[in-house]
């Protein structure tokens, strides 16, 4: 058997080391998820599945972590639109204060 077949690591770096763990078990969620018999796979080595059921693996979990990006991204934009927000309501909250109270009658 080749190394390739033994299932040998790719030289390829991670750019975030840490993610590797993460991504490994949704690799398996998304794979149990499409009803993929993941007992096939012995020791990370998942040539025993067809090209198609890898790629499908693959594939779901690109859009998974696309909507996951999106929803960040989401999250990102709402929370600083309510930071925005919140600081120009106290701004002006503190200038209609600072006003003199016949000003205010006007």
């Amino acid at each position: 058997m080749s190394p390739l077949a033994e299932g040998s690591k790719s030289n390829n770096k991670k750019v975030v080391p840490e993610a590797a763990k993460v991504l490994d078990q949704l690799k398996y969620e998304v794979a149990n998820e499409l009803g993929i018999d993941t007992s096939k796979i012995q020791d990370g080595y998942w040539g025993e599945l067809s090209a198609r059921e890898c790629g499908a693996v693959g594939g779901h979990m690109v859009r998974k972590m696309i909507a996951a990006a999106e929803q960040a991204l989401i999250d990102q934009v709402t929370a600083d639109v309510r930071r925005s927000f919140r600081e120009s309501f106290e701004q002006e909250n503190k200038r209609l204060q600072s006003q003199a109270p016949e000003e205010l009658e006007k």
